[in-house]
């Protein structure tokens, strides 16, 4: 079952500081990168995929997929948000951030029926008071609203944004299935303990 309105978003950009400049994304984890893993894993949900990225040459094997830069540049998330909104054919965004491994087809699902069930702007994920912008759906709506954020000397972080939309926070069971779901990639150090986690799932 694909949902055909929302598109798939992997945001593979960023600095990378921690990771020594390299992308995140194309990261090795059991003998395949992080965003092959994560476009399995979409394709399956998903009939529009964006991958955000200011270098796409890094990416050429998946040209058959959109491919879009950000306008506002060093915004962060956010600005890749921006340009994932403006690049959908779609009424939303599922947004994944580029350095998750273990991405769980039946919890997305999952969230997206509850967002459907619900009306808001953005639909986030929250384990007690730990919530995850970044496997979070967002609705077209909110682009010109994010555009004249953007544009104005604003705080760039995800959650000064989220004070001026409709939010609503889907509670989720604080288990390891879930909370390994949520696991990203900070440092090559890291891909030890990931690893490991995978022998373990």
């Amino acid at each position: 079952m694909k949902f055909r309105n929302i598109s798939g978003v992997i945001l593979a950009g960023g600095t990378n500081k921690r990771f020594h400049g390299k992308i995140k994304a194309k990261a090795v984890i059991g003998g395949r990168t992080i965003i092959s893993r994560i476009i399995d894993t979409l394709s399956e949900v998903f009939s529009e995929i964006i991958i955000v990225t200011n270098t796409p040459e890094e990416f050429k094997e998946f040209n058959n997929y959109k491919l879009a830069g950000d306008q506002f540049l060093n915004a962060g998330p956010l600005g890749g948000i921006h340009v994932a909104l403006k690049a959908s054919s779609k009424e939303a965004i599922f947004v994944f951030a580029g350095d998750m491994p273990f991405l769980d087809k039946g919890l997305i699902i999952s969230q997206i029926d509850f967002y459907y069930s619900t009306k808001c702007d953005i639909l986030v994920p929250e384990i007690q008071d730990y919530i995850e912008p970044l496997h979070a759906i967002y609705n077209i709506s909110i682009l010109n609203r994010l555009e004249e954020y953007l544009s104005g000397a604003n705080d760039y972080a995800v959650r000064e944004f989220f004070r001026r939309v409709d939010v609503s926070y889907l509670q989720m069971e604080d288990s390891e299935k879930i909370k390994s779901t949520f696991t990203n990639i900070n440092s090559p150090s890291d891909i030890i303990l990931v690893e490991k986690m995978l022998r373990i799932l």
